[in-house]
């Protein structure tokens, strides 16, 4: 796969409208940057709690600033919303661990606001040309490639993401016949989130994951949608 090609999203339409999610953070800016520079987008339209008030755990704050896309399709949609760290609570190590309010948290941080952005962003998808629409998700949400344990909250967490991101592929799918819906993982990203847990772990930039991440997503045709891919290419199991 060629990530230096001067241009990403060969397969949507050109001057394609484009909307990041969580674009304040380390792969939200990435993707952003590649959009502007390496795509042949039209509209692009960052969305972040610190830049725009979208908070995605309130659902009046996701459904104001979807409708602000109402009669104007969108062709790309990248969720970058995420959070490992809960107040200062690293994932856990094992079952005795577990914090009943963190591990709630997680959920409504990975696997409810993203969600809310699926409720009110995915319909708002072109119906009659190709979109698609990424989710950041985790390897370690895969329960079949779930191998050493700990995490519990987190890998939840985004098991559920990924359950959703699947349910959601299949509704969208009926009215949407050339969307794709997908969780990605990111691998691990020299980012704040990342930072404390990636010693040992190979890393990547966030510009290097994200023209990854585009250059995946760009293959992927419609009857794979609802699928969980690696940055690299290859796909995750559940």
């Amino acid at each position: 796969m060629d990530i230096e090609s001067p241009t990403l999203l060969h397969s949507l339409p050109r001057g394609f409208r484009a909307v990041v999610i969580g674009a304040s953070g380390g792969i939200g800016s990435a993707m952003c940057s590649l959009l502007r520079d390496r795509t042949d987008g039209g509209e692009i339209t960052a969305l972040s709690r610190r830049g725009d008030g979208l908070d995605i755990l309130n659902e009046d704050s996701v459904a104001r600033c979807a409708a602000e896309f109402s009669g104007r399709p969108i062709h790309f949609l990248f969720c970058a919303t995420g959070a490992l760290t809960i107040e200062g609570k690293a994932p856990e190590k094992g079952l005795k661990h577990i914090d009943p309010d963190t591990m709630v948290e997680n959920f409504r941080i990975n696997a409810v606001g993203p969600a809310l952005i699926a409720k009110h962003f995915l319909p708002l998808m072109d119906r009659k040309q190709r979109a698609i629409a990424a989710f950041l998700s985790a390897r370690v949400g895969s329960i079949g490639d779930n191998r050493l344990g700990g995490w519990i909250s987190y890998r939840a967490s985004k098991a559920a993401l990924n359950q959703i991101v699947r349910t959601s592929a299949i509704e969208i799918a009926r009215t949407h016949p050339q969307a794709v819906v997908a969780a990605v993982h990111p691998g691990t990203v020299t980012t704040e989130l990342s930072a404390p847990y990636s010693a040992g772990h190979p890393t990547i930039s966030a510009d290097s994951a994200a023209a990854r991440i585009l250059a995946t997503l760009d293959k992927i045709p419609p009857e794979s949608t609802g699928s969980f891919w690696a940055y690299d290419g290859n796909r995750v199991e559940w």
